[in-house]
């Protein structure tokens, strides 16, 4: 079991409460630097074009006209592309699936649509667009396959499992029998459709070449430790020859995992040129890659008249690129929520002639769990029993896979407080029974489950002799809030004011850490910081013992505390010495320390970690114009101990509306005769205005988790997750319409 490890006296003075970000001063005053803002003496500006075709080959490209626009310096393409290093490497990075990543301009071959064709770069940016506008390229064009329902029959499963994700786990008991022998039985076939991730901060790189012949890379990304990696592999370069940065990110989502194309078309042409170069993509070419892949999903629930699960089928198929095996954990969830004695769970992929997918929030939950807890909501109208108790009735202490108890599952109070806040209890269960004058009005809920995962992470922290403390590592703060917990961590951990910590984040000359994703970050990254900080307090605790006439002299170090810049004995303040004056006395201008932060093995041999919440929805809709109006929304989250009440309440805030974007607005529409996502803007492609959100009230239910030593479990992902689901049930409780098509549109309510 995982111990407590910070130096801190037993009562937070920063952890636990709402603090302001430390960052976000210079976030709103325009200080803050991203990937396409940072500038270098000598910096040319780099244009991509994009294919007009989605599958198929080039057969000629007629640059001759933008290389005679004044300023142009070249056209890189695949006819004159320079050789790199490492192309043997096929330009792996830490987060990639089975198969080959994509190399731009490798060939002729195109196999997505907007895949990049030519490079060119200018003096500026308005140059290199206009030349670009010039280019001339001739196809050879082949009819795409784009449509997952029209490939189903040419579905796989994975030949190789992709890092981190679970293959569905063997069948148990004999689900068929079982189905086919219930009282009660619900079999439906759901489908999400495409979204992209749309951060307000477009992919951008921007490669400085240093006077040493070494490079600072300027990356949007979400650690720059996959970004290092990337390059090293794809270039042929060691890492002391590439910093990488990204101190700020203006929204992944998910996209900012991977490298996309260009960074690798900056640092090729920075190379090829031997000057800096900036590589920013459109909005339009952001829709070029990574993507939360479309599925088709049937969920069969076999039920006794009292709700108890007798069978649990779950299959579900989602699209991949030609060259790689994309996979999440979509069918797995549906496995570990519920005690069922029969289960069966299958996953499969088809191949498309699209780029390759990408996680985006809660990859695969968000996909699985909106087709199980419609299922559940189906059933729960079947048996005519509450949707709560139904949960309840088939609740589970234990991860039947693993045949492990949880560390903590709250989700008995996440149904009880959210219940309560929300005014459940009120509810008439028959569909149209309830109405607000001329609007149907719908109240529906649904469960969400993420994993509480950590990574190894370190981090680096020095006292300096003015009593300030710096704490960092190479992990990003993708808006999350990252610079302000590890802030407040290590302010509580020296007892020292947060105004004098310094968080360094976003940068591979920082202690390593990964890239941030998955809500590890708080569990990773803060107990590597902790695990520093300890390190440096007891080397400050040693040297303030030693000091002539000490007054801790006699003092064990669990038998002391650090409180505004002392140490002190625990209990007499009276004995007790400056942070300050011990290094001053001890002649040392810092105390240092670097640690490594590792999952605690021995926890997870014995229990298996989840965050939990229960979603409650109410909906409005118009009757005769079939418009939905999410009115209400309350949160009850289950995910250990909160840092920051405000940045975790803005987390789950944030991804309750990206869970109405997926349930009402979201959808990259793909026409499968061109193979080509046609809204490629922020105009067509909706999502949620302020005009569609309404009340967001966010429960932190009360849990203690020893998974590690923060009892974190992150907050990142587990706000989505369940919300599209508790929204449908809601329509479905409105209208006695249900839709099991995200997303929910007029069309589909007036059309059902």
């Amino acid at each position: 079991m995982a111990t407590q490890i910070s130096p801190a006296s037993g009562r937070d003075k920063f952890v636990g409460s709402a603090q302001n970000r430390v960052d976000g001063p210079a976030k709103v005053t325009g200080l803050a630097k991203y990937a396409g803002e940072f500038t270098s003496e000598n910096l040319a500006h780099g244009y991509v074009v994009s294919s007009a075709i989605t599958k198929g080959r080039i057969t000629a490209i007629d640059s001759a006209a933008a290389e005679a626009v004044p300023g142009v310096l070249k056209v890189i393409t695949h006819e004159n592309r320079p050789s790199v290093a490492g192309e043997a490497e096929a330009y792996q990075d830490m987060v990639a699936p089975p198969g080959a990543p994509f190399r731009a301009l490798y060939d002729e071959t195109i196999a997505f649509s907007g895949q990049p064709v030519a490079l060119v770069v200018a003096e500026d940016f308005d140059t290199a667009r206009h030349a670009a506008s010039l280019v001339k390229v001739s196809y050879e064009a082949q009819t795409p396959h784009t449509d997952i329902a029209a490939l189903q029959d040419q579905s796989y499963d994975p030949p190789e499992k992709r890092g981190g994700i679970k293959t569905p786990p063997k069948p148990w008991g004999d689900a068929s029998a079982a189905f086919d022998g219930a009282p009660i039985k619900v079999s439906e076939q759901y489908r999400i459709a495409h979204e992209h991730h749309n951060p307000m901060e477009p992919h951008a790189s921007t490669v400085v070449v240093e006077d040493d012949g070494t490079y600072t890379v300027y990356d949007k990304i979400q650690g720059v430790a996959n970004t290092q990696m990337y390059l090293t592999n794809a270039f042929g370069l060691k890492p002391e020859q590439v910093r990488c940065l990204n101190p700020y990110l203006g929204g992944g989502f998910g996209c900012g995992l991977r490298p996309q194309y260009q960074l690798f078309l900056a640092m090729l042409a920075a190379q090829d040129l031997g000057r800096s170069v900036r590589v920013v993509l459109t909005r339009d070419q952001m829709w070029s890659f990574t993507y939360r892949p479309g599925a088709i999903q049937t969920v069969s629930l076999g039920a006794e008249k009292n709700g108890v699960l007798q069978s649990l089928k779950h299959d579900a198929l989602h699209g991949t690129s030609q060259f790689e095996d994309y996979q999440e954990n979509v069918v797995n969830w549906s496995g570990i929520l519920y005690r069922c004695d029969n289960v069966e769970l299958t996953y499969r992929l088809s191949k498309l002639d699209t780029a390759t997918p990408g996680d985006m929030r809660a990859p695969g939950a968000v996909t699985g769990m909106f087709a199980l807890e419609t299922a559940m909501d189906e059933l729960a109208y079947a048996t005519r029993i509450d949707p709560i108790q139904l949960r309840i009735t088939n609740y589970t202490d234990t991860d039947p896979v693993e045949e492990k108890p949880y560390g903590s599952k709250a989700l008995k109070d996440c149904f009880v407080q959210g219940a309560e806040r929300f005014g459940w209890a009120k509810r008439t269960p028959e569909p149209r029974s309830m109405r607000d004058g001329k609007e149907l009005v719908g109240w529906g809920m649904a469960c969400g489950i993420w994993e509480a995962l950590m990574m190894e992470s370190s981090a680096k922290v020095t006292l300096t002799a003015d009593g300030r403390l710096e704490v960092g590592n190479s992990t990003g703060d993708i808006g999350t809030g990252t610079y302000t917990i590890l802030t407040q961590i290590a302010a509580d951990a020296l007892g020292l004011p947060m105004d004098h910590v310094t968080t360094k984040l976003g940068d591979t000359d920082l202690a390593k850490a990964p890239v941030a994703g998955g809500s590890w970050t708080a569990a990773s990254s803060g107990t590597a910081v902790m695990k520093a900080c300890r390190n440096v307090a007891e080397q400050a605790f040693k040297l303030a013992r030693g000091l002539e006439g000490s007054p801790l002299a006699n003092v064990d170090f669990d038998r002391i505390v650090f409180s505004k810049g002392r140490i002190e004995a625990a209990g007499d303040p009276s004995r007790g010495v400056a942070l300050t004056d011990v290094l001053k006395a001890s002649g040392q201008d810092r105390i240092e320390a670097t640690e490594t932060a590792n999952p605690d093995k021995d926890f997870a041999k014995k229990y298996e970690a989840y965050t939990h919440s229960a979603v409650f929805a109410e909906v409005k809709i118009d009757e005769d114009l079939g418009i939905v109006r999410v009115t209400r929304i309350v949160s009850a989250i289950a995910a250990g101990k909160i840092l920051n009440t405000k940045t975790a309440r803005s987390q789950i805030m944030g991804a309750v509306v990206m869970g109405i974007g997926s349930a009402l607005h979201e959808e990259s529409m793909l026409d499968h005769r061109l193979g080509r996502f046609m809204n490629r803007n922020l105009g067509e492609y909706h999502v949620p205005s302020n005009a569609d959100i309404h009340d967001i009230d966010v429960i932190f239910v009360e849990e203690e988790d020893k998974a590690n030593p923060l009892g974190v479990k992150g907050v990142g992902e587990i706000g989505i997750v369940g919300t599209a689901a508790a929204i449908s049930n809601a329509v479905f409780h409105a209208t006695g319409k249900r839709i099991r098509d995200l997303p929910i549109t007029v069309d589909k309510i007036l059309a059902a």
